[in-house]
């Protein structure tokens, strides 16, 4: 649902605006530290290194080439692993959450962006345990509501069960194309259920916006005056005024 991406140019607009900002890759494929500019080889202490208790957040942040404000922890494939390793292991849903908890007590972070995998495991929910806001990308196509809804479901549970904190969201539509109706559609469907939640600036389909990563770049970063980079511009600082700063988990 364009996950990566959302997170990835949210924490570059609000770097650049000079809030102090963490993204934290919990994503074995490692494609926001591809697209921050941190190296991330199976050989780099990152997410992995903390879930296990190997590492501190500390020991494993490294500054982004994005920004001066902007810093990452890293993700390699060993976290591909982590779901197996964890399984047995006391309160492995909270790993997360007690490393992040330890550390912004002395970083200072004004906004935490955790980038989750693709599915429901105990990476994500690691995640959703962590967060207090759930920032929540939807493509303007075909099963997108299908999709929010299992999302909510899962995030309800969450907040029941395991992390009471979790009592936000919200919705940016992305990879919106004004030539569909169906993109319309979408669009209007989600504003109809979930009006309040949605953010009002919308990220257009963008080839500016599919070409950054392969740079090692966000789009802020590979074309700020791009239509794509102007609307997460614009999405973030919608973002960021709505909730007038700290986590933005």
């Amino acid at each position: 649902m364009g996950k990566t991406t959302t997170a990835v140019n949210f924490a570059s607009v609000l770097a650049r605006h000079g809030a102090r900002v963490l993204l934290i890759d919990l994503d074995p494929q490692g494609n926001a530290s591809t697209a921050l500019g941190v190296d991330h080889h199976v050989d780099i202490p990152g997410t992995y290194d903390v879930l296990l208790g190997e590492k501190s957040l500390a020991d494993v942040v490294v500054q982004s080439t994005d920004s001066a404000n902007l810093f990452c922890v890293p993700a390699t494939i060993n976290l591909a692993g982590a779901e197996i390793e964890l399984v047995n292991e006391e309160r492995r849903e909270y790993r997360l959450q007690a490393a992040l908890q330890d550390y912004q007590q002395s970083a200072g972070f004004d906004y935490v962006f955790i980038d989750c995998p693709p599915s429901l495991g105990i990476l994500t929910i690691n995640a959703l345990v962590a967060a207090s806001e759930v920032l929540v990308p939807i493509q303007c196509e075909y099963y997108a509501l299908e999709g929010l809804s299992q999302l909510l479901d899962t995030i309800s549970r969450i907040t029941d069960h395991l992390n009471p904190a979790l009592t936000a969201k919200t919705i940016a539509l992305t990879m919106y194309d004004v030539r569909t109706n169906l993109a319309q559609q979408v669009a209007e469907d989600v504003r109809s259920h979930f009006a309040a939640d949605v953010l009002d600036a919308i990220i257009p389909r963008s080839v500016r916006i599919s070409e950054a990563p392969s740079f090692g770049q966000s789009v802020m970063a590979y074309d700020p005056g791009s239509p794509g980079a102007l609307s997460y511009a614009e999405a973030a600082l919608e973002f960021a005024h709505r909730f007038g700063g700290g986590d933005g988990r």
